[in-house]
């Protein structure tokens, strides 16, 4: 049969040219495989390593997680983006340690059930942790099936999706699962690329169907284009006497959900007087910068920055709002477009007072 021959070939493939010294693949627990799949999620490796390894470090253990306040969570998880990846994880690691004495399920449907894991997820943490033979079928594997087996159709189409969850089932083994569903990962990963495939190398090449007929640049169709929305806010950077910035925490759902993030309005409206208006801070010195655009998966997001400080630091903040120390190190999880804005201001700031100290005196 072809799928076995495929498995075979791969397996084999993995044994010499498989990555093997990935920070996840050491020491391997549940917890472990969990974490890193989740992080991966529409994240590249060499994003994710530093994040994992210090994400390990604050907490090297499901319970550890489990016990964490969210912010300390989110915070180690800023810049790395999908927030509600982070939200799940402690989530789901609180769950674990209520309904399951702190022990990660070993039931393919158990484990899917959990906040922010899915089939293809559940699958590898199983897999790759347990050995056992469970499918998945992330990117880089719906990308090797579309070629090899020619499969027409955008993969996020429900038929397409079954047909392709039926081929990874069929060259799944039932043995040696574990390295099986890492080499599939890392074929996809390093060979069977996006872009410029290295087929001379790829051990299944002569079972591809999009090879054989020089057509790999076709496969996998793309999402039929779609133009994104462009939604637009004004992000209101205030600083009070002691150099704080004003932050306040974001509703869970939605976009940077629990993180904290500078006020923001409506760009039509007076900033200022908003201000007054919901927090009762009265301000001078306003600035505002050229809009910045940030791209999420269905939108753009023009964000204009708005800078201004207060003339008073007594006035009492509503609840979820908070002044927080900037210049050295924030204590909470900020957004990375935020942050990217904030210390911007902050060193063209100082390029200013550097070219002053320059001029001379009289």
């Amino acid at each position: 049969m072809i799928e076995k021959k495929i498995s075979q070939a791969v397996l084999q493939w993995f044994t010499h040219s498989g990555r093997k010294h990935l920070p996840w693949q050491q020491h391997i627990t549940p917890y472990r495989v969990w974490l890193s799949e989740i992080m991966l999620q529409q994240t590249q490796v060499t994003t994710v390593i530093p994040y994992y390894h210090r994400f390990l470090k604050a907490f090297p253990s499901l319970k550890a997680l489990a016990k964490a306040p969210l912010d300390e969570v989110l915070l180690l998880w800023a810049g790395l983006g999908y927030y509600a990846r982070a939200r799940n994880l402690h989530k789901t690691a609180q769950l674990i340690m209520q309904q399951y004495a702190g022990v990660f399920p070993r039931e393919l449907d158990t484990v899917q059930s959990l906040p922010g894991i899915g089939r293809s997820t559940a699958g590898a943490i199983l897999a790759i942790s347990h050995n056992l033979p469970y499918a998945i079928l992330d990117a880089n594997v719906k990308r090797i099936l579309t070629r090899v087996f020619l499969i027409a159709g955008y993969p996020g189409q429900s038929s397409i999706n079954k047909m392709l969850w039926a081929l990874s089932e069929a060259i799944t083994p039932i043995k040696n699962v574990a390295n099986f569903t890492q080499a599939i990962m890392d074929l996809g990963a390093t060979v069977c690329t996006r872009q410029s495939p290295r087929c001379m190398e790829c051990p299944i090449s002569s079972y591809c169907k999009a090879y054989q007929t020089h057509a790999v640049d076709k496969y996998p169709f793309k999402k039929p284009v779609k133009i994104k929305p462009t939604k637009k806010i004004r992000a209101l950077f205030i600083f009070n006497k002691k150099n704080e910035i004003l932050l306040m925490q974001r509703p869970l759902q939605g976009i940077w959900g629990g993180l904290w993030s500078v006020p923001e309005c409506y760009v039509n409206i007076n900033a200022s007087d908003w201000t007054f208006k919901n927090l009762k801070l009265k301000l001078n010195g306003t600035a505002q910068e050229k809009a910045f655009r940030h791209t999420f998966t269905h939108y753009h997001l023009d964000i204009y920055p708005w800078y201004a400080h207060t003339i008073k630091n007594s006035t009492r903040l509503p609840a979820g709002f908070q002044w927080c120390s900037w210049d050295k190190s924030l204590t909470v999880g900020v957004p990375a477009p935020i942050q990217k804005l904030l210390y911007h201001r902050a060193n063209s700031q100082k390029e200013i007072t550097n070219a002053k100290s320059l001029l001379p005196t009289t």
